[in-house]
Order: C-alpha cells, then sequence, then structure tokens
C-alpha cells in the first residue's frame, strides 16, 4: 500500500507539473513619469504608448495606457530592429539590441514624440513620424525610424515564434495599426511613446 501511494504521488508531481507563469510587470513608476513628462511637455494626457523590449517578440509588447481609467486600453506585437550591419548578432530575435547610430538598423530606446502622419510604403499605407527626445534616440528622424504597420507582423500572440526583424522601426499589425491611427487622428497635443528595455 506504501508503494502504491509513493507511486500515486510520484506520478501526480511528474505529469501534472506546470511552468511557472510570469507575473505581469509592474508598470506603475513609469506610468507615472510618464504622465509627469507629458504635463510639463504639453504632451497629450490621455493615454501614451510604452513598448517594453525586454519581452518576448511573440508576446505583446506595446501597450496603449489610459492616464484616466491607469489601465492598458489596448496591446499587442511589436517588432524589434536586426542590428546586424556593423557587428554580428545571432541572439537578434531573442533579444532588441539598442543603438542610435545611422544605418545601424537597430531598435532605440527612450521618449519620443509622436509627429506627422505620413503615407508609407508598408502595411496600411500610414506612418507617424518619431521624434526621439534623448540622447539614446535623438536620430530617428535621420534614420527614418517610423511607427508602421507590416502585414508580416501577426496581430496576435505567437509564442514562443518570433515576431520578423525590422531595420529599427517599431512596425504592427495592419489591424492594430488602424487602431493607433484612429487614436493618434483624434488628439491635439503629440503623444509620447517610450520604449523601455
Amino acid at each position: 500500500m506504501r508503494k502504491f501511494l509513493l507511486l500515486f504521488v510520484l506520478s501526480f508531481v511528474c505529469c501534472n507539473h506546470t511552468p511557472p507563469v510570469d507575473d505581469a510587470k509592474d508598470y506603475t513608476s513609469i506610468h507615472n513619469e510618464a504622465l509627469t513628462f507629458c504635463k510639463e511637455n504639453q504632451m497629450n494626457q490621455d493615454f501614451y504608448f510604452l513598448i517594453d523590449m525586454s519581452i518576448h517578440s511573440g508576446k505583446n509588447r506595446f501597450f496603449v495606457y489610459d492616464f484616466k481609467t491607469k489601465k492598458v486600453s489596448q496591446q499587442n506585437l511589436v517588432t524589434h530592429g536586426t542590428c546586424d550591419v556593423f557587428e554580428t548578432n545571432p541572439e537578434k530575435y531573442k533579444k532588441a539590441k539598442f543603438s542610435n547610430k545611422q544605418d545601424s538598423h537597430c531598435s532605440m530606446k527612450g521618449k519620443f514624440k509622436i509627429g506627422k502622419r505620413d503615407y508609407s510604403s508598408w502595411g496600411i499605407n500610414v506612418k507617424y513620424w518619431m521624434h526621439g527626445l534623448e540622447s539614446s534616440n535623438n536620430n530617428a528622424v535621420k534614420r527614418v525610424v517610423v511607427l508602421h504597420s507590416w502585414p508580416a507582423v501577426a496581430n496576435e500572440e505567437i509564442y514562443p515564434k518570433y515576431s520578423p526583424l525590422s531595420w529599427g522601426c517599431p512596425a504592427v499589425s495592419d489591424e492594430f495599426m488602424v487602431v493607433l491611427d484612429e487614436k493618434l487622428k483624434t488628439v491635439e497635443q503629440p503623444v509620447l511613446m517610450w520604449i523601455v528595455e
């Protein structure tokens, strides 16, 4: 009887073990800092865009945060750059690398002001210029790192697969770009995008 009980317990432990679920990150301090920044710089205080490049590219890591409800209203996938022009980057799918250097094809981090709506040859043919507000991203316009869509980007999580790689642009699905475009067209003040890792 004792052997049977031990066998039962072992089979339960071995066969029913599930990996722990990642706890959702706490972005409270980032959201608070973002709101303060928007107030101080006459930017939109209804919502902002937060991109967390430390999250797997097959998982949602582009967040639209509503300052009024203090909740994420939309989220989706977003690409990062290959960052393999000036150095080899064997981990390019697994981890975003950052550079402000011209022609590096790297992502850039920090705060950006979403600028003018313009024509794009990609996706739904809409892009928004990104104006880097820090030394880590102030070449965004020169590099033509813009917010745009790309049909190759899925509209739902594909983990453990990876999203395709860009040349540094945070590209989203066509469907998600429609959502972002509608939001951006309704605001009078510029919207903050903050890319973190």
